[in-house]
Formats: structure tokens, C-alpha cells, sequence
């Protein structure tokens, strides 16, 4: 009898323990049929098993722990999957498209690691296409900057805080930390304001980042300081949902004029059946991007047709039509380089299956 005392008192503390923290696995496998033509200076096709056409494929763990008095802990190991192949890219499975320790309450959330920029993590839900696939948004590129996240969705060594909702209002700031002697290259600051209210929904965010130039790597005399401010919203008619983003990207180099990218998109989503219609289109004007102005104009049309909560189907037309010196091509995972010719156009399609477990 006291032992069987003892073994109840144990697995109701053990219960009471778990009830306390969760650890979850979770992810999503994403795998397309790809075409892309106008390929190189060639003007080449290629066709093949790609991957990510509708949501970036992954593999993740999280957790929480209820600290008590409202206060918990966090953390998000998150990690990219090539579902054509199998692998997690050239480098083996990492964590690297997050990785954060956090610490939340009433307060707000206080986040450590390597996450997406607060500058990208709100505007960037605006594109109708969710940052994937041929049909994605590209004012996130990296637009002649090189070294580790050039285009500004991510930074590692970053501290964020984001306020908790305030009637329909919240916002969040981070910092990176270069971890220099000297100079500051991969320095990051910046964040967003958020509405959401309803059908409603508007952000604004201002990122400023310190990158390497193309021409000869990252070296402090061809350093860029790149300043970007994106404005986005939606609004949701029930039959119909608008989207649109608007974004303002300069970088001040050494030496050289200030390069522009004004970059816009409006898109329009409606449910059909099961399933959703996807038409966006984007305008990226390039100023002293190359030799001389130029602009790119980027039509996509989608549908994704859901088979159940976890499992889609889904199909892709885009089409880039590259005007002067732009040279843009289209987002095909899996697909391996796929260059756009100078002043050319590219067309892509992509027919998947995406399942989120």
C-alpha cells in the first residue's frame, strides 16, 4: 500500500511537470514539378523536381516552459529540408532559419538568436505568394551585396523585443551584433508598428544593415550601409482579400553613387471551393543597379487547393519580363542556378504537393 502511495505521488508530480512545458516537432514537406525558360545567356529551358513552390520546406522543434506568474520560456530550433533530394542543403541540417531562446509574459517577448529580421518578419507576410516559389516577392534580394543574409530576411547574434497587442497595435525592435574589433560589417538594426483590427491590417518597418560590396567581397573600404523601409497591408472583403506592399530600399557605398530600388505589389486573393486564387503583380525600379535605371515587371497567378488542414495541392505561372539592364530571375528552389539573361524574360511554372506535420 505505501508503495503504491509512493508511485501515485510520483506520476503526479510527473504529470504536473509536463503539464508545465511542451516540446513539439514540426514541419513541412513541400515538393513541385519546375519548368523555367529563358535561362542564361543562352536563353536556355530546364525542367525538374523542385522543392519549396508553396512553402519553404523544414524541420523544427520547440518548446515552452510555464516559469509560473505568467512568465514562460522558449525556444525555436527551426532548420531548411530539400524535399526533391532529401538533403538540407550544402552545408548538412542546421538551424539557421531560426534558432532563438525566449522569455515571454505580459511584457511582451524578449527573443535571442538567429531569427528573421523585425524588419521582414511582419511586412513580408503581405506577399500574396508567403516569400516562396517562382511567384514570391523579390524586393528581399540582395541586390549586388554579398555575405551571409545580403537580402535582409535574417541575422544571426540578434536581440529582438516584441510588445504584446494593444488594441489591435504592436511592434517589435532587434538588434544585431557585429562582433567586430573593428568596423561594423554585419551590424544590423531595426523594426516595425503593426495594425490589426478586423479585416485590417497595416505594417511599417525600417531596417538598417551593414553589408560587403560585390565587386571584391566584404572589405571595409567597399562597405554599404543599406537602409530599407517597407510599408504593407491587406484588407479582407470576405469574397475577396487585397494585398500590397510598398518598399524603399538605398545603399550608401564608399566611393560610389547611392543605389535605389523602389519596389512595389499589389495582389488580390479569393477562395474558391477548397481551395484559393492567387493574382499578384510587382514593379522592381532599379536605380543605379548595373549601368544605367532599370525596372522589372513581375505577373504571377496561383491556386492552391487544400486536401485537408496539413496536405495541398498547388500550381504556380509566373512570368518576369526584365527591362533595360535588370537581369531577376525567378525563385525555383531545387532547380539549381537558373540566371535570368540581362534585359530578358523569364517564365516559370511549378505543380506541388505541400503536407505540414
Amino acid at each position: 500500500m505505501k508503495k503504491s502511495l509512493i508511485a501515485l505521488a510520483v506520476l503526479a508530480a510527473s504529470g504536473a511537470a509536463m503539464a508545465q512545458s511542451s516540446v513539439t516537432l514540426f514541419g513541412i514537406i513541400d515538393t513541385n514539378v519546375s519548368y523555367i525558360d529563358g535561362i542564361g545567356s543562352t536563353n536556355d529551358s530546364k525542367y525538374g523536381l523542385g522543392t519549396s513552390g508553396n512553402a519553404t520546406s523544414r524541420l523544427g522543434f520547440r518548446g515552452v516552459e510555464d516559469l509560473g506568474g505568467g512568465l514562460k520560456a522558449g525556444f525555436h530550433l527551426e532548420g531548411e529540408l530539400f524535399g526533391d533530394d532529401g538533403s538540407a542543403g550544402a552545408g548538412g541540417l542546421n538551424f539557421q532559419r531560426r534558432s532563438t531562446l525566449s522569455l515571454m509574459g505580459g511584457f511582451g517577448e524578449v527573443r535571442m538568436g538567429r531569427d528573421q529580421t523585425a524588419g521582414y518578419v511582419k511586412t513580408s507576410s503581405y506577399d500574396l505568394f508567403g516569400q516562396a516559389g517562382i511567384g514570391q516577392f523579390a524586393g528581399w534580394s540582395a541586390w549586388g551585396a554579398v555575405g551571409p543574409d545580403a537580402n535582409g530576411q535574417r541575422k544571426s547574434n540578434m536581440i529582438t523585443y516584441f510588445t504584446p497587442s494593444m488594441s489591435g497595435f504592436s511592434g517589435a525592435i532587434g538588434y544585431g551584433f557585429d562582433e567586430q574589433i573593428t568596423g561594423k560589417l554585419g551590424r544590423y538594426v531595426g523594426g516595425y508598428v503593426a495594425y490589426d483590427n478586423g479585416p485590417l491590417s497595416l505594417a511599417l518597418s525600417y531596417d538598417q544593415s551593414d553589408l560587403g560590396a560585390a565587386a571584391v567581397g566584404i572589405t571595409p573600404a567597399r562597405a554599404i550601409e543599406r537602409d530599407v523601409v517597407t510599408l504593407g497591408g491587406s484588407y479582407d472583403f470576405g469574397m475577396a482579400k487585397l494585398n500590397g506592399i510598398y518598399q524603399r530600399l538605398q545603399d550608401d557605398e564608399t566611393g560610389r553613387a547611392d543605389k535605389k530600388v523602389n519596389s512595389f505589389a499589389l495582389g488580390v486573393s479569393a477562395p474558391v471551393g477548397a481551395g484559393v486564387v492567387k493574382l499578384q503583380y510587382a514593379l522592381y525600379d532599379q536605380e543605379n543597379v548595373g549601368t544605367r535605371d532599370s525596372k522589372a515587371h513581375h505577373y504571377s497567378l496561383g491556386y492552391v487547393h487544400n486536401l485537408s488542414k496539413r496536405t495541398a495541392v498547388y500550381g504556380t505561372v509566373s512570368y518576369m519580363d526584365n527591362k533595360d539592364v535588370s537581369a531577376l530571375p525567378l525563385s525555383a528552389k531545387g532547380m539549381g542556378s537558373n540566371p535570368a539573361r540581362v534585359g530578358d524574360s523569364q517564365t516559370g511554372v511549378q505543380v506541388g504537393i505541400r503536407h505540414s506535420f
